[in-house]
């Protein structure tokens, strides 16, 4: 299979092109340096030269306080430029595979949200990444929106590395009880992403950690398999004011009869830590 993929300089880009090459499948690699995907036209000519059987789109405007202050910038990254990437699809006859999150939700349920619960996001962030579902939808082109949450892995910014550096200078650490969700180390997201692309698994897709925490509890689970000594105290998220509201509940579950399983979170977050290289 010949796979592009967009934001390939990405914390999960990256290891999406790592994962599809050990696959034996060619993988082009391209970022906002060399492809401007909010450019229609230039998307059209890089994927009609390229010519790839599916792409994976890992570009994404991802700071969900900033997409508060500027919610135009999101749409046109999460939004628009969806768009010309599954617009592209359509004309070169490409699947379109596109990520999605769990902020597409209230995050107010009390079980699982499945692919076809109604979504109904309370954020700037979740509305542009919803706003992308439904161009990519309408494109034409043939595609599948996968939707994670609690991402973490090398070559980015996230809960994990953030835990493990304020123990370096701290004895304890305070981190939120009140919003559970699914841990998913890039390590295992990457490739399922490729598996929906292989088999071609059209419609919308829940891919997280199996199983569910606290970040609270994540925490503690961080510092017991990584072998750090760091108390972990409960708080909750009204101590912690931020442009843009949390989901209390955003767990992800899989009711297609074809779904992709991935491993336990705490599995994920172990290989993570085991090939992990400290700061």
């Amino acid at each position: 299979m010949r796979v592009l993929v967009t934001g390939a300089a990405g914390m999960l880009g990256h290891r999406v092109v790592a994962e599809a090459r050990d696959l034996g499948h060619t993988a082009i690699a391209t970022d906002i340096d060399d492809l401007d995907l909010t450019d229609d036209a230039a998307v059209i000519e890089r994927v009609a030269a390229e010519s790839p059987d599916a792409i994976i789109n890992c570009a994404a405007y991802t700071d969900v306080d900033g997409a508060e202050a500027d919610p135009g910038t999101a749409l046109r990254v999460n939004a628009d430029a969806a768009l010309n990437v599954a617009l592209a699809c359509q004309s070169a006859g490409a699947m379109m595979v596109q990520l999605s999150t769990d902020y597409v939700f209230s995050g107010d349920a009390d079980r699982p949200y499945v692919e076809t619960d109604e979504p109904a996001p309370r954020t700037a962030y979740g509305s542009t990444k919803l706003a992308g579902e439904h161009a990519v939808i309408g494109s034409g082109a043939d595609w599948a929106i996968c939707r994670t949450a609690w991402l973490y892995g090398a070559g980015g910014k996230n809960f994990v590395d953030t835990m493990l550096t304020l123990a370096q200078d701290h004895d304890e650490v305070s981190v939120v009880t009140d919003q559970i969700g699914s841990p998913t180390w890039t390590g295992h997201l990457a490739p399922a992403l490729i598996e929906v692309a292989e088999r071609g698994a059209r419609g919308i897709h829940h891919l997280t950690g199996a199983g569910q925490c606290s970040w609270y509890e994540l925490a503690i689970e961080v510092f017991h398999t990584a072998g750090v000594h760091c108390r972990v105290l409960p708080t909750t998220s009204e101590a912690y004011a931020r442009p843009a509201p949390r989901p209390a509940y955003s767990v992800l579950a899989g009711e297609r009869d074809d779904a992709i399983a991935l491993a336990p979170w705490q599995q994920g977050l172990a290989a993570y830590l085991s090939e992990r290289v400290p700061a």
